[in-house]
């Protein structure tokens, strides 16, 4: 098996794929595959969910835990200097970021929140969200409702964001637009572009849940003027459950003050008696404490195997099985309920049998060891780098007739 190590010295050996770059990279979709050791037992194409862990993120992991079980404490200072630095490297280098714009967060929720609880709210401000957000992205604003900020819902277009209806939801006190950059129940792809371009030019800052975009799509967060955006590494990263990053942009850094803090915020880690509550110059003030070292050794090796694929590569891979599998499903008598107009797919493709219920399905699927998502009385499937052409026919397959 091609392993960590190996994994990590070719990409060492050509130089990490940059977002969007198309150069050949140093490894390969075949080799990576045998990786997954769940292509042996069943046909998953639930990423969209829970991603299967490879045997590199696994090694990473269990490196970590061995090197605390050794010697103790003893390499604390060299995991801080490594978590700051080459994890964040990688992590920056994938959404094109700067290394001191990330922090270590354990889920999409807690970088959501971070931003709705440290901006100054003023009453009388306003939060604008589309109606169909995943809960994550709802509760916390609903929060703010208490101290006079307004929250203002965009209403969905057969589940549609478009970018003039959150324009006419913008005035003078709207202080965020917060949207999921794809939609975690049709796959819509939010025109991130343009959405970006209204913020800016209204003075409206742009907070992203890119958990469904992260992964299976190429990210730029400077091309997209993107303020903060907060990514849960479990989905389409592959990465343990319970990891993740928070992007703040340096512009945006002093918008936001810490809602949480602690040692690690000051950036003193070992001079405990001096209280000076000054914060670290980068994202890392909004790490209170100890991260989730063992976790984040193994986001690392996930992060490290989509720049060694390439990320352009991997979205084109992601995509092409999609369309197989959305002719498929039309062949078959299927709706498909994702959105399909140019610039509108992800890696998430929803469908609906005309009259069988979709639990139904999903039970039957499970069965055959093929695994999807119901989500909003509707089929879903999430197909990642490690999937193939193969494991969609055997899905079609499985599929009741229409």
């Amino acid at each position: 098996m091609l392993g960590v190590t190996a994994i990590l010295t070719k990409a060492a050996e050509r130089g990490l794929v940059a977002a969007g770059d198309d150069s050949v990279p140093p490894v390969d979709f075949e080799s990576i595959r045998e990786e997954f050791p769940i292509k042996q037992r069943r046909c998953y194409l639930n990423n969209a969910s829970i991603g299967a862990l490879s045997n590199p993120v696994i090694a990473a992991v269990d490196a970590f835990l061995a090197d605390v079980r050794d010697n103790g404490r003893n390499n604390y200072p060299n995991w801080c200097q490594h978590a700051d630095t080459t994890i964040k490297s990688g992590i920056a280098t994938l959404i094109g970021a700067s290394v001191d714009e990330i922090a270590f967060v354990k889920n999409t929720t807690e970088g959501i929140v971070t931003v709705a609880n440290g901006l100054d709210w003023r009453e009388g401000d306003n939060v604008v969200v589309p109606d169909i957000e995943y809960p994550s992205n709802v509760y916390c604003w609903m929060k703010l409702e208490r101290r006079g900020v307004e929250l203002r819902k965009v209403k969905n277009r057969q589940g549609r964001i478009l970018v003039d209806d959150i324009a006419q939801m913008i005035d003078r006190r709207t202080r965020l637009v917060s949207l999921s950059a794809v939609q975690f129940s049709n796959g819509f792809r939010q025109d991130l572009a343009a959405t970006g371009k209204l913020c800016a030019s209204r003075g409206v800052l742009l907070s992203l849940d890119a958990i469904q975009w992260v992964g299976a799509l190429t990210m730029d967060v400077g091309a997209y003027n993107i303020d903060f955006l907060s990514v849960g590494g479990h989905k389409w990263l592959l990465a343990p459950i319970g990891t993740g990053f928070f992007f703040c942009r340096r512009s945006a850094l002093e918008r936001l003050d810490p809602p949480s803090v602690g040692y690690h915020s000051v950036g003193k880690h070992e001079d405990h008696m001096d209280y000076d509550l000054t914060y670290r110059p980068d994202a890392g003030r909004f790490e209170e404490a100890l991260v989730n070292f063992p976790g984040i050794w193994g986001l690392d090796a996930a992060v490290r195997i989509q720049l060694a694929l390439g990320p352009s590569r991997i979205e084109r891979h992601i995509l092409d099985l999609g369309t197989l599998a959305a002719d498929g499903l039309l062949r078959r008598g299927y709706e498909i309920i994702s959105p399909q107009g140019l610039g509108e797919r992800s890696g998430i493709l929803s469908f609906r049998h005309p009259t069988i219920t979709a639990e139904t399905i999903a039970q039957r699927l499970g069965q055959a060891k093929v695994d999807l998502a119901v989500r909003g009385g509707a089929l879903r499937i999430s197909p990642s780098y490690y999937n193939d052409a193969d494991e969609i026919e055997r899905f079609l397959e499985a599929l009741p007739n229409v």
